[in-house]
């Protein structure tokens, strides 16, 4: 519907002046500090106010005007997963995780970080079938949690989107470089004297990639996912041949005898089973963007069949990808002789007449980068524009074209705003800023899973309520748990009272779901899909991700919380007020009441 014709209904439930609804709070300066006074009112009745599942597909799809087109099937959604995975990365993150944690272990690291994506995966797929609308994390948050934590957390993925994406965009000027023959990609920037240290060199090239996969995406999903299946197909090539060529000049010796065997310890796990652990949760940053495939759900022909197959194949296929890597890498070195920051093309160069293979590893890695950027890209904008459907963000940004079925403002406006910070901003310093948002919100939606099976949708009553609190309070003791375990695993002193410890917490968090799946009786069973093994399954997500957020450093966490706090700034300020207009004014819909209780009412029984 026209949030402009929310503009003349009047609405008083609040008690504030007529005219404080409709749309009316940016009216003017005096409405809108109508509308501060207001605020403590206003957040009490959208904060936690949740859309029903109906609704999200519905009136608040159509505020995007024309539909999506539904015009990919699974095989372009296991492309979309593998292009936004397997990205350059890998091949730095392979290489620091066997040196500084597992050895050559490192392929079990990968296997486990493999396993803790495909449980996360099949929390997204449930949602991305029973509700296929291109929002993502934010629309399954919304139905489940309320507007605010679907607010909060899909700012932060924003953010997090817009400054990886610049840095990615950066470091395709630098590979591009190695495949050319170019080692130092200051020779392709232009120095800007008077700036200062991290924002003098202007990246043309990487301005010239994003508006480049900009143009691409907004004029059409199709056949932008035809171009990734090419590049993407081409870049899998190269990954193969790096996997070969470790697999013909490496020695298997080199899987358990480490170069220096007087300093570094030997065999397959040189650091025992934390060694593997830690580095998978080093590695585990490799397997994100199969999040943002889940973004296309509107655009997919036959969500039931094509979502799941597209999300845990293409986590399946990169997790033999990356073992099979790793494997090559361990038996070209020694893992105390590899190279962190360029594990393969340094192994390659100190072999006489193998050089040349540094520059293939150049070209493979930009056109990784040229699939992740692409993918990361196509979620962000969806992820903007179901934002804007919900009226916490200009409702301008939701709009659909009409003429190419895309989201063209959304993905726009972020390409500009990507571009502008890849122009001068430094990798390092891009890579800084970038935020635990991606982990915090696999988080959340494996809880909103456990959440939406044992409440159900949301309803007002006390039925609802009743069913609420068993289910929360199993959320919040169970994630004490994980905590507690991640705490002891971090901090606690090594030996038998370490091992004491961590068993305890292990089998209370075993006990824990054991009584809640005994206790608590499901409140819907999900039509077409749902993740197998419930509770098991997403508190086994729920634990493992609260462990890899404790293994991130300080300043993630202070990055984080001052994007939150940013974020929560925003909503006070803004967001609640522009949602406030139009969903309590939703009776300019037809219906008699608020619209924020209009949407909770369908299909409830109290």
């Amino acid at each position: 519907m026209d949030k402009a014709a929310l503009v003349a209904a009047v609405n008083t439930d609040d008690g504030g002046e007529p005219g404080a609804g409709g749309g009316s709070s940016f009216s003017g300066l005096r409405a809108y500090g109508r509308a501060l006074a207001q605020t403590p009112q206003r957040l009490a009745r959208r904060a936690c106010a949740a859309t029903a599942p109906g609704e999200e597909m519905s009136r608040v799809r159509a505020r995007s005007g024309p539909r999506m087109a539904r015009a990919l099937r699974w095989w372009d959604l296991v492309g979309l997963g593998l292009g936004g995975m397997v990205g350059a990365g890998v091949f730095v993150t392979t290489g620091r995780a066997a040196r500084l944690y597992a050895g050559p272990g490192v392929v079990v690291s990968y296997a486990i970080a493999g396993l803790c994506a495909l449980l996360s995966a099949f929390c997204y797929t449930e949602f991305a079938v029973d509700m296929p609308v291109a929002g993502g994390a934010f629309s399954y948050l919304r139905v489940t949690f309320g507007e605010f934590a679907a607010f909060l957390t899909g700012a932060n993925l924003i953010m997090e989107y817009v400054f990886s994406n610049a840095a990615v965009a950066r470091s395709f000027t630098a590979y591009l470089g190695t495949a050319v023959g170019v080692d130092a990609p200051s020779k392709w920037r232009i120095p800007v004297p008077g700036l200062p240290e991290g924002f003098n060199q202007m990246d043309l090239v990487a301005v010239g990639v994003i508006l480049l996969l900009s143009v691409c995406i907004c004029y059409s999903t199709k056949e932008s996912s035809v171009v990734n299946l090419v590049l993407t197909g081409v870049h899998v090539a190269f990954i193969l041949f790096i996997i070969v060529m470790g697999f013909a000049h490496g020695d298997a010796r080199n899987l358990s005898r480490p170069a220096d065997p007087a300093h570094n310890p030997g065999g397959f796990f040189p650091h025992g089973a934390a060694g593997v652990f830690n580095g998978a949760a080093a590695v585990y940053l490799s397997y994100i963007g199969y999040d943002a495939v889940s973004t296309m759900a509107e655009e997919v022909e036959r969500p039931d069949r094509d979502i799941p197959a597209g999300v845990s194949g293409s986590v399946v296929l990169v997790t033999a990808l990356y073992c099979l890597m790793a494997a090559s890498m361990s038996m070209l070195l020694p893992y105390d002789a590899i190279d962190p920051e360029a594990p393969f093309s340094g192994a390659f160069k100190g072999r006489e007449g193998m050089a040349w293979v540094s520059n293939v590893i150049g070209a493979g890695a930009s056109l990784g980068i040229l699939t992740s950027l692409m993918v990361a890209m196509l979620g962000q904008a969806r992820y903007l524009c179901v934002i804007g459907r919900s009226g916490v963000v200009p409702a301008w940004l939701a709009r659909v074209d009409p003429r190419t079925a895309t989201p063209v403002n959304a993905s726009a406006f972020l390409g500009l705003l990507t571009a502008a910070l890849a122009l001068f901003t430094e990798l390092d310093v891009l890579l800084k800023l970038v935020s635990i948002g991606t982990l915090f919100v696999f988080y959340m939606v494996a809880n909103a899973v456990v959440y939406r099976r044992y409440v159900g949708d949301p309803c007002p009553g006390s039925a609802h309520q009743r069913r609420a609190w068993p289910a929360l309070a199993f959320i919040g003791a169970f994630s004490l748990i994980a905590l507690s375990f991640t705490l002891l695993w971090q901090f606690a002193p090594g030996g038998a009272a370490k091992f004491g410890l961590l068993s305890g917490t292990a089998v209370a968090a075993v006990a824990a779901v054991a009584a809640f799946q005994a206790l608590v009786p499901q409140a819907r069973e999900p039509e077409l899909w749902g993740v197998p093994g419930m509770p098991w399954v997403p508190a086994a997500s729920v634990f493992l991700n609260v462990f890899l957020l404790g293994s991130l450093d300080r300043p993630s966490y202070a990055r984080f919380g001052v994007f939150s706090a940013a974020a929560v700034l925003v909503y006070v300020l803004y967001s609640v007020h522009a949602s406030y207009d139009a969903e309590e004014g939703g009776v300019a819909d037809g219906g008699g009441g608020g619209g924020g209780d209009k949407l909770q009412d369908q299909g409830c029984e109290v």
